[in-house]
């Protein structure tokens, strides 16, 4: 298989944290106040350099919803997942969107995201979703 083409980012970005390719900007950013399994998660409009999984229903706070995991196309690590299908009405807004887990990438000031269950420790409680 050939190198995949990578899209350099112009502005305030977020990146992976494992290579540092370029996956979204701020100004993309729909919410700040999603969350994951492992602590906060932003919705973005629309994302660069990764690839999709399977689509697969998956079960979240919100209600069933048809999701594919993107992975950066830089070394592969999972960095989120993107809305195939939102099966209540009131969820349709996701359709299309993207969540990346803010603990997989950097900041736009290169800064880490530690998610608050690995501060807690040993024995914390931690969501499904």
């Amino acid at each position: 298989m050939g190198r995949l083409f990578v899209i350099t980012l112009d502005g305030n970005l977020y990146s992976c944290k494992y290579c540092k390719t370029h996956l979204a900007l701020s100004d993309d950013i729909i919410s700040k106040s999603f969350h994951s399994k492992h602590g906060r998660a932003y919705l973005f409009d629309k994302i660069a350099n990764v690839t999709v999984g399977e689509k697969e229903d998956r079960k979240m706070i919100t209600g069933i919803h048809t999701v594919v995991d993107i992975f950066c196309v830089g070394c592969g690590s999972i960095v989120g997942w993107k809305y195939e299908v939102a099966h209540e009405e009131s969820q349709k807004y996701k359709e299309g969107k993207v969540i990346i887990e803010r603990f997989k990438v950097l900041g736009p000031d290169g800064s880490e995201y530690i998610p608050e269950s690995y501060m807690a420790g040993p024995g914390s409680d931690d969501d499904d979703v």
